[in-house]
């Protein structure tokens, strides 16, 4: 049954991130397996049983909820921005309870109170979202992407930057390279490499596979690198660490609804009804990511005492 849940909770991370404004990281703190995640894949040398009976099934299920539910939810998005939106936002806001609650075990733990700096800690990081939110973005659909050892350089650290929204909790990968203006190039480029795949035309797979493997390593690399650095900031600065993601976590609803464009349905007519319903679904899954954060899963297959959650 524990594995069950854990699959849930998977197949919500991977759909997580087919909306826009919507981080992963996100969805790993709403259902209690964030800091836990982390631990695995920061510690899957030396303890790579455990960590991979976490990481295989939060992994597959994730896998799965994009290729499963991808079209749903784009489908949904078109026909009931407002609803879905709101949907998303009660599946991020029915995880604070339970960060909340970390936050507190942690102060108690280091025989802290809430200070300056963990004020300060949770506006900044509030401010980041909640801008990446209503910026503008850059970049158009139509770029054509050519090989070149500077674009292959750019796509590392593109795919470098965004691995920070694969980990920290509130970041878009798919904004943060709309912001960066790399978002259409790294789109072309799968389009290319899939198109070039398909009709076994060599002359264009090869700089379209050389390009994806910059931009892949990139990625790889990111997640190992700021993986163990949240990873320490959690063993050694817990209360401060907690406050920002507190912050991350509570701006994340206005860039989901910024992105989505959510308010603009209520312009339709029956502007009370339709929020009446939205705010409905919102506690429901509000609701639903509370109960379901309460759920045992696989990552009690992490020594106790190698744990870093407090």
């Amino acid at each position: 049954m524990n594995y069950i849940w854990t699959i849930i909770k998977g197949m919500f991370l991977g759909i997580a991130n087919v909306i826009p404004g919507v981080s992963g990281g996100t969805m790993a703190v709403s259902f209690g397996i964030y800091d836990d995640l982390i631990h695995a894949i920061t510690h899957l040398r030396k303890e790579w049983k455990s960590s991979l009976k976490v990481l295989v099934p939060i992994g597959l299920s994730a896998v799965f909820g994009i290729i499963a539910f991808s079209f749903l939810i784009e489908w949904l998005l078109d026909h009931y921005t407002l609803y879905t939106a709101f949907a998303f936002v009660g599946l991020i806001l029915g995880g604070l309870p339970l960060l909340i609650s970390s936050f507190r075990d942690s102060l108690k733990a280091e025989q802290k109170k809430v200070n300056v700096l963990h004020l300060f800690l949770f506006i900044a990081f509030f401010i980041i979202v909640a801008w990446m939110g209503i910026a503008e973005v850059s970049g158009s659909g139509n770029q054509s992407v050519e090989l070149s050892f500077g674009l292959v350089v750019a796509l590392f650290f593109v795919g470098l930057v965004s691995a920070a929204a694969m980990v920290i909790p509130g970041i878009s990968g798919s904004l943060l390279m709309l912001i960066l203006g790399f978002y259409y190039t790294v789109i072309n480029t799968i389009n290319q490499f899939t198109a070039a795949l398909t009709s076994l035309d060599f002359n264009a797979l090869v700089p379209a596979t050389l390009l994806l493997a910059g931009f892949g390593i990139g990625m790889i690399v990111g997640v190992i690198i700021i993986s163990k650095i949240i990873d320490y900031l959690f063993k050694n600065q817990p209360g401060y660490t907690y406050a920002a993601i507190l912050g991350l976590v509570f701006a994340s609803p206005v860039a989901v609804i910024a992105n989505t464009q959510a308010l603009a349905d209520l312009n339709q007519g029956n502007t009370v009804l339709m929020l009446l319903i939205a705010l409905v679904l919102l506690a429901v899954c509000f609701y639903f990511a509370y109960a379901i954060g309460l759920k045992e899963n696989t990552t009690a297959e992490i020594p106790e005492e190698s744990k870093h959650s407090l």
